[in-house]
């Protein structure tokens, strides 16, 4: 299988062209990845967009494109709201809601987060997403790179809900066919009676899963999923 570069700069490919790759995505391909003359690898602009080929120099880093792929961005769009939390819990959720082909996730600060993003660590925070979803589109060689908005309040925040005591399960509930479908998961702590009123006030539904209850860094994966499944993307 062939490895996916990003070069953001790249807004146009054809078969017979000829890509360069550079700065850290040229210098990771040649001193990390050890690419040879010969491979095979692919380049994406995160934007749809992935031109295929067999690498031709390594001084400059380039490719002869065979193939090119150009997607249109998933309709409806699945999105994450991913609540704060202690360790890299959210972390894991970002990188597998990625690599499920998630379209954007949204960093939540809600009321029993641990975690904190504030001061210097709000931009700091947001940009670590960043490059999570950033490496796990390359990783899963993703036409798109997923959207990390900036952090939201819990007034900010509305989608289905994921809820172990709600009576409607995500498989039952309907599903636009166009726009986005946001997935609300709490931190380790849930979510509070108070956030769960505001929630429903702001239009939001509360959904189950299974019977079991997930951590917050498997939920939202779990219910990327099932979504994956009744969209007919699986």
């Amino acid at each position: 299988m062939a490895s996916l570069y990003l070069s953001e700069y790249l807004e146009s490919a054809s078969v017979g062209d000829t890509i360069a790759l550079e700065g850290d995505e040229a210098k990771h391909a040649v001193t990390v990845a050890r690419t040879r003359v010969g491979e095979r690898l692919s380049v994406g602009n995160g934007r749809g967009l992935v031109a295929s080929g067999v690498v031709s120099s390594l001084e400059p880093f380039a490719l002869t494109v065979d193939e090119v792929r150009v997607e249109p961005l998933p309709e409806p769009q699945v999105w994450l709201v991913q609540a704060l939390a202690k360790g890299d819990r959210d972390e894991l959720a970002v990188q597998a809601a990625t690599e499920l082909g998630v379209s954007g996730v949204i960093p939540w600060a809600a009321e029993r987060s641990v975690s904190r993003w504030e001061g210097a660590k709000l931009e700091k925070g947001r940009l670590r997403w960043e490059a999570i979803v950033r490496e796990a589109s390359k990783q899963s060689i993703r036409a798109w790179t997923p959207v990390v908005e900036p952090l939201a309040t819990t007034k900010q925040v509305s989608g289905f809900v994921l809820d172990p005591t709600a009576s409607t399960a995500l498989t039952e509930v309907a599903l636009p066919s166009s726009g986005r479908i946001a997935l609300v998961v709490g931190p380790e702590g849930g979510i509070s009676p108070r956030e769960l009123e505001l929630l429903e006030q702001q239009g939001s539904a509360r959904v189950r899963l299974g019977s079991e209850i997930l951590r917050t860094s498997t939920a939202g994966p779990a219910a990327i999923a099932v979504l994956n499944a009744r969209l007919g993307r699986w």
